[in-house]
């Protein structure tokens, strides 16, 4: 039976989806095409094959982290904090995509790193955990033994902690994200919770804008923001585990 209800969640996710996303799908290979032919008949010069190989030269060095600017082209996604930022999505299993080694020595350390950090990463997120339930608890024994009440301080305690970690990684995050990034706050919002969950699609990622200056600390912030706020929404997944269960 849960192995039903799996498949069928499953499927109508699938359904949701196909339904929401399918027309923007085909909506933008048109408008690619239309663009192409438009290109191809104003500049007659240009040859379909050679400019193919062009688009994927560009393509690729985009994915490397190299984008043109003007004449120019913009390094900076291998420097220190956005190597340490790679680090970091890499261990917590985030894995967002938009950056990965291109060397073999590159790949090969990734494994042995990622190897070691997995379990580092778990071993650290679930000392916090414990940490936020102690912290919470210890608010709820207080309250109890100053007011005198029982089932009602643990339920208040609890109501708090989830409403501090709403507003701490999920509702005011994004307001910093629609600053610096230029996002939308329901792309903030979108970005904080695929971000947390270690989902990681890659589609929204902090600090790869090469049009805007970043702060040296903003990378470094959103890394502690990551870890906390992990272990964080572990915490409520856990709660809703036990609920399913």
């Amino acid at each position: 039976v849960l192995l039903a209800v799996y498949v069928g969640y499953l499927g109508m996710g699938a359904a949701v989806l196909q339904a929401l996303e399918r027309p923007a799908e085909v909506q933008a290979a048109q408008l690619l095409l239309r663009e192409y032919w438009k290109l191809m008949a104003n500049h007659s010069c240009l040859q379909g094959p050679a400019l193919e190989r062009f688009i994927e030269g560009i393509i690729q060095a985009y994915k490397s982290g190299v984008t043109l600017q003007g004449n120019t082209t913009s390094l900076g996604r291998w420097d220190f904090s956005g190597s340490f930022f790679f680090s970091i999505s890499a261990i917590t299993t985030i894995g967002y995509g938009n950056l990965s080694p291109s060397t073999a020595g590159g790949r090969i350390f990734c494994i042995v790193f990622a190897l070691f950090g997995i379990p580092l990463n778990l071993v650290l997120l679930n000392e916090i955990g414990q940490l936020m339930l102690l912290g919470v608890q210890h608010c709820a024994r207080r309250l109890e033994e100053v007011f005198h009440w029982q089932n009602k301080a643990s339920f208040l305690m609890k109501t708090c902690a989830l409403v501090t970690g709403l507003l701490l990684f999920l509702l005011l995050p994004p307001l910093l994200f629609s600053e610096k990034e230029g996002w939308s706050y329901d792309e903030g919002f979108y970005y904080s919770f695929i971000t947390l969950s270690t989902i990681g699609f890659g589609d929204y990622v902090i600090g790869m804008n090469p049009d805007q200056a970043y702060p040296s600390w903003y990378k470094n912030v959103i890394s502690l923001w990551i870890l906390f706020g992990m272990a964080w929404l572990a915490l409520v997944i856990k709660f809703c585990i036990n609920i399913l269960e």
